[in-house]
């Protein structure tokens, strides 16, 4: 399946920006099941700087400046990517038990265990607590093969949470999502990993796209697509296994894949520092089309 996505950030100011550093995370990966054919990334105005690079995590990252006054900023990232469907997984790990996958990350010296470890951690947005052992550990009762267990884990949180993009922003804290049982693909995300991490199990953050269909009979409205997260979890020996509990499935070939770190703070689309600008105004379209 071939893709067109693009990405377009507005930032209006209410005063001019005297000077402004910034960084995008903003090109797709390229993995075994994804191949980022090209990627444009338009900036207006013109940057003085402009240095692309790899993140710790591999994430395809640009660093640009602006030092010219200016009162908006439009970043406009084009990218084209093929995907081809992933081996089917639901029968993966079904003879490994996700207690056995949390002591092999202790034990397993390889060099993929070891890149894993790190998952397991707290990371800024996810602090392991006893509301998410809680809440992840019905999932993973003694002997529940992993792959089953991470499955009944996305579909409960399909199940038990509502989707409400006016309740959460980036800032709001699991506790509240967790309390209210209320929130965005972000916010699923983050409570899977929680409760993953939670019971010893090595989970990561994944940013990207899904294209999303109209109604029946009703075109598609450009820029109606919107940045998407989903998570994955590690198998030994197979590697990174995808979820997505927003809306209950494990990927296949309509996810796009963007980055992929500890939380959303590793993976924020486009962030940085303005000198000056007074209030702001903030509009974020993503159109992702089918190709021939």
């Amino acid at each position: 399946m071939n893709y067109r996505v693009v990405h377009q950030t507005i930032y209006e100011y209410s005063s001019p920006v005297g000077l402004c550093h910034n960084e995008a995370r903003l090109k797709p990966r390229d993995f075994a099941h994804q191949n980022c054919l090209n990627t444009f990334i338009h900036i207006d105005p013109k940057p003085s700087d402009f240095l692309e690079r790899r993140d710790f995590f591999g994430n395809r990252t640009a660093y640009f400046s602006i030092q010219q006054p200016h009162k908006k900023l439009i970043v406009t990232a084009t990218s084209d990517i093929a995907i081809s469907p992933q081996q089917t997984l639901f029968e993966l790990g079904n003879d490994l038990a996700w207690e056995n996958v949390r002591d092999r990350l202790r034990t397993d010296f390889s060099p993929d265990t070891l890149s894993a470890l790190q998952y397991t951690l707290d990371s800024p947005m996810i602090e392991i607590n006893n509301a998410l052992a809680e809440y992840g550990r019905p999932s993973f009762p003694p002997g529940q093969p992993l792959i089953a267990g991470v499955r009944d884990l996305m579909q409960r949180i399909h199940s038990d949470f509502t989707y409400d993009p006016e309740f959460t922003s980036i800032a709001t804290p699991l506790s509240d999502v967790l309390s209210h049982r209320r929130g965005v693909c972000q916010d699923f995300a983050h409570l899977a990993i929680g409760g993953l991490r939670a019971q010893g199990l090595a989970a990561r953050y994944i940013s990207g796209y899904l294209e999303t269909l109209p109604p029946p009979g009703k075109e598609k409205l450009v820029g109606s697509d919107a940045s998407h997260a989903w998570f994955s979890v590690y198998l030994p020996e197979n590697g990174w296994v995808d979820f997505d509990p927003t809306n209950n499935q494990m990927p296949m070939d309509q996810h796009i894949t963007v980055a992929w770190g500890r939380d959303f703070s590793d993976v924020t689309p486009l962030k940085g520092i303005a000198f000056g600008g007074g209030n702001h105004k903030l509009k974020v379209s993503v159109d992702v089309s089918k190709r021939q």
